[in-house]
């Protein structure tokens, strides 16, 4: 049993670059979502000859889906992803040259540096804001925007234990409105599907580094500005067992 100085000085040295998640294992769980994101991803590949890839964080969530497209010679001819910020760009781009794809900086902010109907397929997985617009400007008559969005209240179990209720914030990312914006836009929602998925942090250490690494949960987080607070989550979790979370996940296809 290590103690919490040495579970917070672990968390808080260890790098938090790119979107992989494997320094949890052991520490910490999530469910994933029923429908897997990444093999449908790979078959979508397979059926367009331009695709984009919008806020691809370090890249291993399209890296993992070109590997499954790979030995079935299902890789786009033209594949590119987009991402703001540069350790995650310099990630990407080791990540995702050898497969094909061309990553370029971008603010994910409109406008998307691409040319009216540039793509057959726009892809994102839990993007920070869907600009609908753009997404639809980019697609081809007949293209698909086919992304795995973070949906209303996730993880709030534990943004709410650090920052007390935010019953506005529970009202927002909602996968209808969503839909709506999507329509608005231009576009027709074939598919839309919502879970909601438990989630398990079994030390202290967990809690930091998924807190330093997905930073919008709790702004400005820092151990320092929290101590108190995670001294006092762990010593729960010690007696109490793992804390429980749920993310909320959904599942968005929309054509043009």
């Amino acid at each position: 049993m290590r103690t919490f100085e040495e579970l917070i000085a672990e968390a808080e040295a260890v790098s938090v670059d790119g979107w992989d998640f494997s320094w949890l294992d052991g520490r910490a769980t999530e469910e994933r979502p029923s429908w897997g994101y990444q093999r449908l991803l790979s078959e979508r590949l397979g059926a367009v000859t331009a695709a984009l890839d919008v806020q691809t964080g370090g890249g291993e969530v399209l890296a993992g889906a070109l590997r499954l497209a790979e030995p079935k010679g299902w890789l786009p001819p033209v594949l590119a992803a987009t991402e703001s910020w540069p350790p995650n760009v310099a990630r990407a781009t080791r990540l995702l040259h050898p497969l094909g794809a061309v990553v370029v900086a971008d603010q994910d902010e409109p406008p998307l540096p691409f040319a009216d109907e540039a793509f057959d397929l726009v892809t994102s997985r839990h993007p920070v804001r869907a600009w609908w617009t753009e997404i639809a400007r980019v697609l081809r008559p007949g293209g698909s925007y086919f992304a795995q969005h973070v949906g209303p209240a996730s993880v709030f179990e534990l943004v709410e234990y650090f920052l007390g209720p935010q019953p506005e914030a529970r009202e927002g990312r909602r996968p209808e409105v969503e839909s709506e914006e999507a329509r608005a836009a231009g576009l027709d929602v074939v598919d839309l599907r919502s879970e909601r998925l438990r989630m398990e942090f079994r030390d202290i250490g967990a809690v930091v580094y998924f807190l330093r690494k997905v930073i919008w949960m709790v702004p400005g987080f820092t151990v320092d500005a929290y101590r108190d607070r995670l001294r006092e989550l762990d010593q729960q979790i010690r007696s109490e067992g793992p804390f429980v979370a749920h993310s909320a996940r959904f599942l968005i296809e929309a054509r043009k």
